[in-house]
């Protein structure tokens, strides 16, 4: 299974939407330096309501603004930019990511760079960056819950002390491989991680870096009991699923939390659909790790 590859570009671009980091009021002036530079193309910036309300200017509800908008853009760091990406990932829209944050992995168009990349995008001198994003289910006899994550699912201990067991399962229509037991993991947790994800926590905990236009889930324990234990890629059809007799907190992209004793288990497969991202034309993702990581030398 892969998901679909559709990266034309929005035809016309009337329409734009905004979120801004929360509690970050010290935006407002890059606000009106992108309602200026588009307004010079004839568009329309529209704003998120709770965003509306940090610049202290009207806004919209946001389903309305993703309804209405052609591309969405995020002022903020990667953490802004990951929460529109889930909560806009029905309406299928680019998305571009003015990086006010510090690390900016995905955020790669800085401030000082903003009047001059909405020019390039309106002179169509840019490019689409397509995603995959992971589909989770929560299993439970009275329904199952379905989430999106764009860089990866944490299964965690509740607390510091003790370690959590975790029984892991996998399948592969692919591979003609019905459900198995993988792996049964010992430790503080596991992440689970998008190739996209794999600079961010999974990085931490010893993962491996994966070119982000790969199609692969990467399966990285976190200070597991045992040292044989190491990192797994799976190709992109694979499906995993993990149970645990432990408390187990589940963490979505680092924002959202569930209890898995709540749920039968979490089931794990890269969703049919994955997200589209606006970057520039010349973008090298090796030069970005050599910046962000301090790789070597020029």
């Amino acid at each position: 299974m892969h998901i679909t590859h559709d990266i034309e570009k929005p035809r016309h671009i009337h329409t734009i939407g905004l979120v801004i980091r929360p509690r970050s009021t010290h935006l407002y002036p890059h606000y009106q330096r992108l309602k200026d530079a588009l307004e010079q193309y004839g568009a329309t910036l529209l704003v998120e309501e709770d965003s509306a309300k940090l610049l202290g200017i009207k806004g919209i509800p946001i389903e309305e603004m993703f309804e209405k908008s052609d591309i969405l853009i995020s002022i903020g760091g990667d953490g802004t930019l990951l929460s529109l990406s889930r909560k806009s990932y029905h309406h299928h829209k680019p998305l571009l990511g003015i990086n006010a944050g510090n690390l900016g992995f995905l955020t790669d168009i800085n401030l000082d760079e903003l009047e001059e990349f909405i020019d390039k995008i309106f002179k169509n001198d840019y490019r689409i960056d397509y995603r995959m994003v992971l589909e989770v289910k929560l299993l439970s006899p009275v329904g199952d819950k379905k989430l999106i994550a764009f860089n990866d699912i944490v299964l965690s201990r509740p607390t510091i002390e003790g370690m959590i067991k975790l029984d892991a399962y996998a399948s592969s229509k692919r591979a003609v491989m019905p459900k198995h037991h993988l792996n049964t993991y010992y430790g503080d947790g596991l992440i689970i991680s998008t190739p996209t994800g794999s600079t961010a926590y999974n990085l931490s905990a010893g993962g491996p870096i994966i070119f982000p236009l790969t199609e692969a889930l990467i399966l990285t324990p976190i200070c597991p009991h045992s040292l044989t234990e190491r990192p797994i890629v799976l190709p992109a059809d694979f499906e995993v699923e993990f149970s645990s007799e432990d408390e187990t907190i589940i963490v979505v992209d680092g924002q959202d939390t569930y209890n898995l004793k709540f749920f039968s288990a979490i089931q794990i497969s890269i969703a049919q659909r994955g997200i589209k991202m606006i970057h520039r034309s010349d973008r090298n993702y090796f030069k970005v790790l050599k910046q962000k990581l301090h790789w070597g030398s020029e």
